[in-house]
């Protein structure tokens, strides 16, 4: 059972309690001929109780709304380097890739810098090269991530031909002008305003180490 189905009992358990101690009330009314004076009492408290659960499970259905559904992500795991980087920009690529991986609901991330894709990990098809399309060109135009709640929905999902077929949510965060770190999630909706400031900082530390990396040709690899 997935923490999402766990959650979706727990919220039902005021409801289903509720409703199964109003039913064996009504049962019980049936079934006792003379009614005493305390039984009345008792029952009307009963109902009270029931109808109190009913109503807390309700509002837990809409305080507590039921988790997004996730998908299996169509592809293989693979984490691919751009080789002719230094081990100092791999590092760091691996070390922000991992954090993001682990501690967000990421699970395809690809960095394309300058024309070239210098990272690709997660759960990734055999497609490999990506062609800016009309969103990565605004990414890169405004200077603004871009975030696809569903993806689904877009038209432009077509130029995310390099995710997954079935990838849910993307998130274009631009790397300056020059790139455009993508990240893909398995399910819709998925990503917190926290994960987006997380993700933004991320960004800028590795627009930092490109931009060195740009203007000091020792740190590639001859």
């Amino acid at each position: 059972m997935t923490q999402s189905d766990q959650n979706q009992v727990l919220r039902m358990l005021p409801i289903i309690a509720g409703g199964l101690g109003g039913t064996l009330l009504m049962i019980n009314r049936f079934f006792t001929p003379n009614l005493l004076a305390s039984q009345a009492r008792s029952d009307v408290v009963g109902v009270i109780l029931s109808a109190f659960l009913i109503l807390t499970g309700l509002l837990w259905q809409q305080i507590q709304p039921s988790s997004p559904d996730s998908v299996k992500l169509i592809g293989e795991s693979r984490f691919e380097l751009l080789p002719e980087l230094s081990e100092i920009v791999k590092t760091e690529l691996a070390w922000a890739s991992s954090l993001l991986l682990t501690n967000t609901i990421t699970k395809t991330i690809i960095i394309w810098y300058e024309g070239k894709v210098l990272l690709r990990r997660g759960i990734l098809p055999s497609e490999s090269q990506v062609q800016p399309g009309a969103i990565l060109k605004r990414v890169l135009e405004k200077q603004k991530p871009i975030y696809l709640v569903d993806l689904k929905v877009y038209p432009g999902r077509i130029e995310f031909n390099y995710l997954p077929e079935n990838t849910q949510g993307v998130i274009c965060q631009p790397l300056g002008n020059n790139g455009v770190m993508i990240l893909g999630a398995n399910a819709p909706r998925s990503y917190t305003k926290q994960d987006e400031n997380w993700i933004a900082g991320i960004a800028d530390k590795l627009t930092n180490t490109l931009i060195i990396n740009n203007f000091n040709k020792s740190d590639f690899r001859n």
